[in-house]
């Protein structure tokens, strides 16, 4: 769980709240809610952070290591609270200049304060100077504006500003936060810099200060609140708290660098992988389309004779796959013998398993000749150096309900010309073989390559349409290894779905003669379905299914519609039906050249669209051929316009009977784009482009 940020509460100054319970039990028997974090704590780890507390000792650089966001809850002297009891209330000059360098090399850090701040013995003040903010010495009253009549308990006022970011994403703090109570609360002075949250009312006492407030200082974050209590065990399920709370700390926490995971760690069996990557594409230019030689025969004996070389040579670095490596050995040299015509692979093909080694960080060396899917269309020899992803969360995932025993997620470590392209899967089908086998037992997906160019693309495409992201949605922007295991969770999910639920007709109809759209709608189906299992996991209490719900939005809202061709495109044309459906909703709006998301009625919108295709499916076990395609037809045009030219959008009377023709009659490009996005296609092209053979 690297990718979720590492919280750690101070309680080793005097704080008179604590993540943990017995302690808040001990520090207040009668009432400990008032004293007791956690809950927020529960919250966090809900969403996959880890959340520990600092007990005793000093604040060093040693104690922030390693930590993503450092909270400071109210520290007080006993005179005023009941606190933890641990050290003084007030943070020395070496702690203050620790949690400042901390926060300019990018940690997160978030202080709540309290009203009438300057009695309670600390030196929050001196801290928070550091970074331009200043709790007042106040106590809010609103009469007309309170919580169960009590002129102290004050609704805050939520501000429409968004929190930009580098690279021009701005952040909405307050995703699905309309509502927050502040209990006893002071006010605060911000720089001009800072991002006001929440203020009072105009009818408070003070009038539109600042209650919640944001601060970037080098590369990290502060966050900044004049009230405690809101988030303590006894407030914080009351108005929107605890997504308020949720977005404060994803927000404040710091981003980590990608763990480089996917990168050669063996420098032996990188500078061996490197000479036979050499040979392969020497041999490459060699090859015809079928993967047969008609280039200079004798010098394609001689890259063979390298690769079975250096194939011999790093087996050895893979045990493992010891009995496939031979294998394909064997194979190289039986073609040589052969007369290098329509190579052969059948007998290394079946003795590689991967899908029986899912080992997480187990790598594997992988030659054959194959074409890459969305890469090379030819049989050329490929080498890739692979790396299995395995975490045991998914593990336990597949194990308990989303059985899958073919899907084998992988990331690259080094790999052929093949695929320096758009191509993301390493599946046996693609590999030249003298027959097909009676079934395949494992297909390869590179989540990494996945996740880079989904990033990309995203964020690109939320900068263009000037959408504000929650922080969790921009935090799964900005980090390549939470991608990674969001994709990973995502193509569990989808993959299985192809073979559940009323299916009228084979799911990889692709390969058949029917009209493009029936995969747009199956593709989609599947996801949609994803969808709603990452909601049903997201509330079961699996932290990345949050994070598959954006990653499924994104890419079939922003990038799968404006990539690849037009001809047939169906997976764009599914990325074009789900955004017509939520815009008809009024979800999605483009309004003042502004994308704007109803986030909180996103699901619903995704369940509706699915209860659509689900009934057009159900329904076609009872159609004809002929009546489903048409069905399905009506089904897409209902929300995406087709080409004015269609003979399809004329209906049955103006088709063709026979099924070769009504195919024939459907139109390269039968649902062209909208206005949206051509304008939106011109503007990412370059960015779609750049996307071709990325590496994490």
């Amino acid at each position: 769980m690297t990718a979720f940020p590492a919280v750690l509460f101070d309680e080793a100054h005097s704080e008179a709240w604590t993540i943990r319970r017995e302690v808040a039990e001990a520090m207040n028997p009668a009432h400990p809610d008032d004293n007791s974090y956690a809950e927020a704590a529960g919250a966090l780890r809900r969403l996959g952070h880890t959340v520990r507390a600092h007990t005793e000792g000093p604040i060093t650089p040693a104690v922030l290591d390693g930590c993503d966001v450092f909270v400071v809850a109210h520290p007080s002297a006993e005179r005023w609270e009941r606190t933890t009891g641990v050290g003084s209330p007030v943070f020395s000059a070496e702690e203050i200049d620790a949690l400042e360098a901390y926060v300019a090399g990018g940690g997160g850090l978030i202080v709540l304060a309290e009203h009438e701040q300057e009695k309670y013995g600390s030196n929050l003040g001196e801290l928070l100077a550091r970074f331009g903010v200043t709790v007042e010495h106040a106590t809010v009253q609103d009469p007309g504006n309170c919580h169960n009549t009590v002129a102290t308990w004050i609704l805050g006022v939520p501000t429409a500003q968004a929190v930009s970011e580098p690279g021009g994403v701005a952040q909405d703090l307050l995703a699905e936060v309309r509502r927050a109570c502040f209990y006893r609360a002071g006010t605060l002075v911000a720089p001009a810099e800072a991002s006001v949250l929440f203020t009072t009312s105009g009818s408070a006492d003070p009038a539109d200060a600042p209650l919640v407030a944001t601060v970037r200082h080098g590369r990290g974050r502060v966050v900044v609140l004049a009230d405690s209590d809101l988030f303590g065990d006894d407030s914080i399920r009351d108005y929107d708290h605890e997504k308020l709370w949720g977005n404060l700390v994803t927000w404040a926490a710091r981003v980590p660098e990608a763990s480089g995971a996917a990168r050669a760690s063996r420098p032996e069996v990188a500078e061996e992988f490197a000479r036979l990557k050499a040979a392969v594409e020497r041999l490459r230019p060699l090859q015809a389309k079928d993967g047969s030689v008609t280039g200079d025969h004798d010098e394609a004996v001689a890259c063979i004779s390298e690769i079975v070389d250096g194939v011999g040579r790093l087996a050895p670095h893979f045990p493992h796959d010891a009995e496939y490596l031979d294998a394909v050995m064997k194979d190289f040299r039986a073609w040589v013998a052969a007369g290098l015509g329509v190579p052969d692979f059948l007998d290394s093909l079946n003795a590689f398993h991967p899908d029986t080694q899912r080992i997480d960080g187990l790598e594997h060396l992988v030659v054959f000749p194959m074409y890459t899917q969305n890469g090379n269309p030819n049989r050329n020899v490929e080498a890739v150096w692979i790396r299995v992803v395995w975490p045991e969360w998914l593990a336990e995932l597949e194990r308990g309900g989303y059985d899958n025993p073919m899907f084998v997620p992988i990331t690259f470590v080094d790999f052929t010309s093949g695929y320096d392209t758009n191509s993301a899967v390493l599946f046996p089908e693609t590999v030249v073989v003298r027959q097909t086998p009676p079934r395949f037992t494992w297909g390869g997906i590179f989540c990494d390559r996945e996740a880079a160019r989904f990033r990309r693309v995203s964020e690109a495409a939320a900068a263009t349409l000037k959408l504000e992201l929650p922080p969790d949605a921009a935090r799964l922007l900005a980090s390549q290894d939470l991608a990674q295991d969001t994709f990973v969770l995502w193509d569990l999910v989808h993959d299985r779905t192809h073979s559940h639920g009323d299916l009228p007709f084979d799911p990889f109809m692709i390969k058949q003669r029917m009209p493009y759209w029936l995969y747009s709608l199956e593709e989609l189906r599947c996801d949609l379905t994803a969808y709603g299992e990452a909601v049903k996991l997201e509330a079961a209490g699996v932290p990345h299914a949050r994070y598959v719900q954006y990653a499924i939005l994104f890419d079939r809202l922003f990038r799968f519609p404006i990539t690849g061709e037009r001809v047939r495109n169906y997976d764009g044309l599914g990325g074009q039906l789900l955004f017509a459906y939520l815009h008809r909703q009024g979800i999605v709006r483009w309004t003042d050249n502004r994308l704007t998301i109803d986030w909180s009625r996103v699901a619903d919108g995704v369940a509706d669209l699915r209860g659509e295709v689900e009934k057009l499916y159900r329904d076609g076990i009872d159609r004809s051929k002929r009546a489903h395609w048409l069905a399905a037809h009506e089904l897409v045009a209902t929300y995406v316009e087709p080409d004015p030219a269609s003979v399809w959008k004329q209906g049955v009377h103006a088709l063709p009977t026979e099924q070769k023709a009504m195919v024939d009659a459907v139109l390269p490009d039968e649902f062209p784009l909208s206005m949206f996005y051509e304008a939106l296609r011109r503007k990412l092209t370059d960015v779609v482009e750049s996307t071709r053979g990325i590496r994490a």
